[in-house]
């Protein structure tokens, strides 16, 4: 069975897989075929690795490689797979991206480098990038100010639409940000080739963004089936049912993007739900005490009672 590559008409949930650690902080690779199996089971559409979430920045060039190797043998193209390959070194950058793509995945996500000042340098950037890479090598824009400290425009990214055959996706993270989404996808209405947009921010905006035309969710909230649940509703019209599922989990999601200390909270998720052998997150890095857990209990009851409720 062959994935196809990324393109424009991507939707549903691209699931933002954690990388499970040992509790000595070596990559456990039993625990990322449970991890495949469990994001697999749950519905979702494709897999984004090596992201924000996945704890890149902490790896060595070996270790990704290894880790994208495992987890491409895992999916065994079950469902396409996206690689973060943002890199401070464009050399890097590349070197990933192609043996990622040789491994099997469907294409590659990348930020812009962090604090670019102006629109032209971040054009200009990317302008290296997919020269870099190729007309073959499908990208995925990781739009996420709030961490890159470079922001770009509606105008400058529909401008590298019209330039660069290869952006098929915008991840967008920007907040607060509903109209962007709006703007981009009204450009596409306007005539500028349509682009697949999904929408991150731990999906705590989830409904709104699929109001204003995004296609789906790259996010890494620890409950999947309720993003996958929720895209398909609005998909198919039940807009109100969707908002009210979206509502009974909306405790968790608020809780789990908390910065920093959101992502621990994450891996406490998907160990007590059995994805992987420990919730540990790699130093440097937040470490639950047992208050926190205590507190993640509580709310993981409150939305257990809620959706109880809704199927009443």
């Amino acid at each position: 069975m062959t994935v196809q590559k990324l393109d424009e008409s991507a939707s549903g949930v691209y699931i933002i897989s954690a990388t499970p650690f040992i509790d000595s902080g070596e990559i456990d690779f039993d625990s990322i075929d449970s991890l495949v199996e469990f994001y697999i089971g749950k519905g979702v559409a494709g897999i984004t690795i090596l992201g924000m979430m996945g704890e890149a920045q902490k790896m060595a060039s070996e270790e990704a490689v290894k880790f994208v190797e495992r987890f491409m043998l895992r999916v065994n193209s079950r469902v396409p797979v996206v690689v973060g390959v943002s890199d401070a070194g464009l050399n890097n950058l590349t070197h990933l991206s192609k043996i990622s793509m040789e491994l099997g995945a469907a294409g590659v996500m990348v930020a812009p480098l962090a604090g670019l000042p102006t629109e032209e340098k971040v054009y200009n950037y990317f302008c290296q990038v997919f020269g870099a890479l190729g007309d073959d090598i499908p990208v995925c824009y990781q739009d996420y100010p709030q961490a890159t400290r470079t922001e770009i425009s509606v105008p400058l990214f529909n401008r590298m639409v019209a330039e660069f055959d290869q952006l098929v996706m915008l991840k967008h993270e920007e907040s607060p940000g509903l109209t962007k989404v709006s703007r981009v996808r009204q450009a596409s209405l306007e005539g500028l080739r349509r682009v697949s947009i999904m929408v991150g921010n731990g999906g705590l905006y989830l409904p709104q963004e699929l109001a204003r035309g995004a296609d789906g969710a790259m996010t890494g909230f620890a409950y999947p089936e309720m993003l996958v649940e929720v895209v398909a509703l609005h998909k198919a019209g039940e807009v109100d049912r969707a908002e009210d599922l979206f509502d009974a989990y909306l405790p968790l999601v608020r809780h789990e993007q908390q910065p920093g200390f959101g992502l621990a909270l994450r891996k406490e998720i998907l160990f007590r739900r059995g994805a992987m052998s420990s919730p540990r997150v790699r130093a440097p890095g937040p470490v639950l005490n047992q208050t926190d857990k205590d507190e993640l209990t509580r709310i993981l009851g409150r939305v257990e009672k809620k959706l109880g409720e809704l199927t009443r």
